[in-house]
C-alpha cells in the first residue's frame, strides 16, 4: 500500500467527519479540530489555542514509513511534543490504530474505529460550568464518597453499626444504578462494535463478543425426539420441585425429609430514608457551588497559566522530524 493511497483514504475519510467533530492526541489529550483539508496539508485547531496549525504531508509520510517498514509497532513516546495530531490523524486509516493503553500506534491487518475522534469538545475558549449529571448513580456516588470521606473505612470492625448500615445502604445503591447505566451503555455500544478487535478509551478497552444460551423447547418435543433417538422417558425426567411442595401441603412428611436444607445468614437491605439522603445531597451539592464560587478566579488563573506553558512546549516547528 503506498502512502499516496492511504494518504487519499485520510483526506477521503476527513471529508466524510462532520464539521464539529473533535480529536485527541494520544498522550497530552488536547482536544483539537481539523479547520481545512488541502492537498499537501491539514490545518488544525487547537481548544486552548488561538489560530490553525498545519500539519505536512511529508510528515505524515515520515511517520507512515516509521510504523510500515518495521514489524514492531510505533511508541508513540518517540513523537516529538508538537507531533501527536499526526498519530490521531493517522488513526483515521482503517488500517492504523492506536493503543493508547500501551503507547502504540500500529498497523492492523483488522479496519479498526479510531478512539482518539468524536470527542466532546467546548470551542467557546471558556472554563466550562461544571454540570450535574440527572443520573441516581450520581447522586447516590456522591453521597457514598462523603461518607467514605467522614467515616474513613480503614478497620471495618471499629465502626458505629450505624456508620456501617449508612455504607451498606450506599454501596447497594450505587451497586444497583450502575449496573442499570452499565447496562443502558452495553446497549449502545453493541451498536457500535462491528468486529471482535477492542476499542480503546482512556481507562480500559472493550470489546464485542457472544454468549451461548440454552433453552429446552417444551417437554413432550424432547422427550418425542429422545425416545425415536431410542432414549427411554425415565432417562431424563427428573423430580419438579413445585409439584414436590404441593405434595407436601398433602402429606405428613416434612420439608427436610425431601430437602436438604442449608441455611445461611446475610444482610437485606430493609429500608432506605429518601428523605435524609436527598437532605444530606443537596448539602453536598451546595457546598461544591460553593466551592466552584469561591475557587473560580484562582482556577481560571491556573488554567491560562497551564495552557500558557502548553503552548509554548507545542508550539509547531517547521523542521519537525520524526525518530
Amino acid at each position: 500500500m503506498s502512502f499516496s493511497v492511504t494518504w487519499h483514504t485520510i483526506t477521503d475519510q476527513l471529508d466524510e467527519v462532520s464539521s464539529d467533530a473533535t480529536f485527541l492526541t494520544p498522550l497530552s489529550e488536547r482536544s483539537f479540530r481539523v479547520s481545512d483539508v488541502q492537498e499537501h496539508r491539514l490545518l488544525i485547531s487547537y481548544r486552548d489555542q488561538d489560530g490553525t496549525i498545519p500539519l505536512k504531508r511529508e510528515q505524515f509520510e515520515t511517520l507512515y514509513e516509521r510504523v510500515t517498514d518495521t514489524p514492531q509497532s510505533f511508541e508513540l513516546d518517540r513523537l516529538p511534543a508538537d507531533a501527536e495530531p499526526y498519530a490521531t490523524v493517522l488513526s483515521i486509516h482503517p488500517r492504523f490504530e492506536v493503543d493508547q493503553r500501551e503507547s502504540l500506534l500500529r498497523n492492523t491487518d483488522h479496519p479498526t474505529p479510531s478512539a482518539l475522534v468524536d470527542v466532546t469538545l467546548d470551542t467557546t475558549g471558556e472554563t466550562p460550568t461544571r454540570q450535574e449529571p440527572d443520573l441516581p448513580l450520581y447522586a447516590d456516588s456522591l453521597l457514598l464518597i462523603d461518607a467514605l470521606e467522614r467515616y474513613t473505612p480503614a478497620d471495618l470492625s471499629t465502626m458505629e453499626t450505624a456508620e456501617l448500615v449508612n455504607l451498606y445502604t450506599l454501596c447497594s445503591d450505587v451497586q444497583r444504578n450502575a449496573n442499570d447505566l452499565r447496562q443502558d451503555v452495553r446497549a449502545v455500544l453493541l451498536e457500535r462494535l462491528h468486529h471482535d478487535q477492542p476499542v480503546h478509551g482512556q481507562y480500559g478497552s472493550v470489546q464485542r463478543t457472544s454468549r451461548r444460551n440454552r433453552t429446552l423447547k417444551d417437554d413432550e418435543t424432547v422427550l418425542e425426539k429422545l425416545e425415536d433417538a431410542g432414549i427411554d422417558r425415565e432417562r431424563v425426567t427428573t423430580v419438579d420441585a413445585a409439584k414436590v411442595d404441593e405434595a407436601l401441603e398433602v402429606t405428613d412428611l416434612s420439608e427436610s425429609d425431601l430437602y436438604d436444607i442449608d441455611e445461611s445468614q446475610y444482610v437485606r437491605k430493609a429500608d432506605v430514608d429518601e428523605e435524609r439522603k436527598e437532605s444530606r445531597l443537596q448539602g453536598l451539592k451546595d457546598q461544591l457551588a460553593a466551592v466552584d464560587s469561591t475557587d473560580s478566579e484562582d482556577l481560571q488563573r491556573e488554567i491560562e497559566e497551564l495552557e500558557s506553558r502548553i503552548e509554548e512546549l507545542t508550539s509547531f516547528k517547521s523542521g519537525t522530524t520524526f525518530e
